[in-house]
């Protein structure tokens, strides 16, 4: 006989005890929700972590100097001591399609005081407008505003102005080694303070004009030591770098260009991890899901085990018998896998657009160097909305391989004869 009426025959079983049915595909269906919901989660934790650790301050790629990384010397400045085209290398770096925006920063570091209090403290000179569209600082001040171009000003973190006890308007000294071997300092104007969440950004950082600070270590204007650069999607940094590292190379500058999944390989591996722990979680989900739809189809085939009988006798093979019985399987899975998206989409979408925020429960908390926000964000990934409706398919066939064997080989004359 053709294929077709053992799929039929399979579809009409599943209303022979419609209760059952849907049950066992309610489990189905909320084990596809559990399991793309978690996996949501994960991506969004991961995604939180990624975007807050790459755009507090870092950025996803930056381009630095050969020699500069990992001591982070004053005079390793791209381009050396003579230094770089810096308006040039700020337009080939956002030249790049995956690039939002691109921005120079010279550091320096050195002490920060106010009458009797010292601490000290790192300083990034920003360019205020630039500096905006690459990191996060400049837009969680807590009072005041980002400090002007061309101006003896200064943003530091809430803990470094607890520290020192000042406030918006109070001066402040700063001492720091120059790139020449002498010693900068000179009084700056607080303008504003930020607050990162990062108990270490907060205490240590301060932001200023760039060009304020090239004149306090004694760098010439076209040498920085950084070009930090956003991206549209984290994950395509890396791709990014190459572009930008064979767009810059003809320069001779000796420059490195490093994406994030290299400046902060902790965060990378975290991410690969989660990845791997999707699986987990697909496996443990549907293999507990397994018995459920085993003893579903265990019971109709022991109720229906005369009807394989006549079946058997009229002269149908066993590998028919055991088709009609897949097929009943695998309509049950389809029915679930409908069932599960209908119901699933709409959560998702929810809780990706408007996740519920947990502040009640406890604050922010930092991870890897990021700070987490407690919402329960979820993230798209098709790809696993795709896998983890192949795993239900194939949990409804798994499950039903036994039963289906155990009806191929039913004996049709015991059977019929009530034995």
């Amino acid at each position: 006989m053709a294929p077709g009426p053992w799929w039929r025959i399979g579809w009409r079983n599943l209303g022979r005890n419609r209760r059952r049915t849907l049950i066992t595909a309610a489990g189905l269906a909320f084990g596809y929700l559990a399991v793309v919901l978690l996996v949501g989660w994960m991506e969004g934790l991961t995604a939180e972590m990624i975007e807050s650790g790459t755009s507090t301050l870092s950025g996803q790629l930056q381009v630095h100097d050969l020699d500069y990384r990992p001591e982070r010397k004053i005079y390793d400045t791209i381009g050396g001591r003579d230094g770089a085209d810096v308006d040039r290398l700020l337009g080939e770096v956002a030249a790049d399609p995956a690039i939002e925006a691109a921005a120079a920063r010279v550091f320096g570091g050195g002490l920060v005081s106010s009458g009797e209090a010292t601490t000290a403290g790192v300083l990034v000179g920003i360019d205020p407008a630039r500096e905006r569209r690459v990191s996060n600082l400049l837009r969680a001040l807590t009072a005041g505003q980002p400090p002007e171009p061309g101006t003896n000003e200064i943003l530091i973190g809430s803990e470094m102005a607890r520290q020192l006890d000042v406030d918006i308007g109070d001066e402040i000294i700063l001492v720091v080694p120059a790139a020449d071997g002498s010693m900068g300092n000179d009084l700056y104007t607080v303008s504003g303070i930020f607050r990162s969440g990062l108990a270490e950004l907060d205490a240590s950082y301060a932001m200023m004009p760039i060009e304020s600070l090239q004149t306090l270590v004694v760098l010439d204007p076209n040498r920085i030591h950084e070009i930090a650069a956003s991206t549209v999607d984290p994950w395509l940094a890396p791709e990014a770098a190459d572009r930008i590292r064979a767009r810059l190379e003809p320069l001779g500058l000796g420059i490195e260009v490093e994406p994030w999944t290299r400046l902060r390989p902790e965060m990378l591996d975290y991410a690969q991890l989660a990845q791997a722990w999707n699986w987990v979680i697909i496996v443990i989900v549907f293999g507990i899901a397994i018995f459920g739809v085993l003893n579903t189809m265990l019971m109709a085939t022991y109720e229906r085990r005369r009807e394989f009988a006549v079946m058997l006798a009229l002269g149908t093979s066993p590998l028919a018998v055991a088709r009609t019985v897949l097929a009943e399987a695998l309509s049950l899975g389809v029915l679930s896998l409908v069932a599960g998206a209908i119901i699933t989409f709409p959560v998702m979408i929810w809780f990706h657009n408007s996740p519920p925020d947990l502040s009640f429960l406890y604050g922010d908390y930092t991870f890897f160097g990021a700070l987490i926000r407690p919402r329960l964000r979820v993230e798209y990934s098709l790809e696993m909305w795709l896998l983890t409706g192949i795993a239900l398919l194939l949990t409804a066939i798994i499950a039903s391989l036994y039963p289906a064997i155990r009806s191929a080989r039913v004996p049709p004359a015991d059977t019929l004869s009530g034995l």
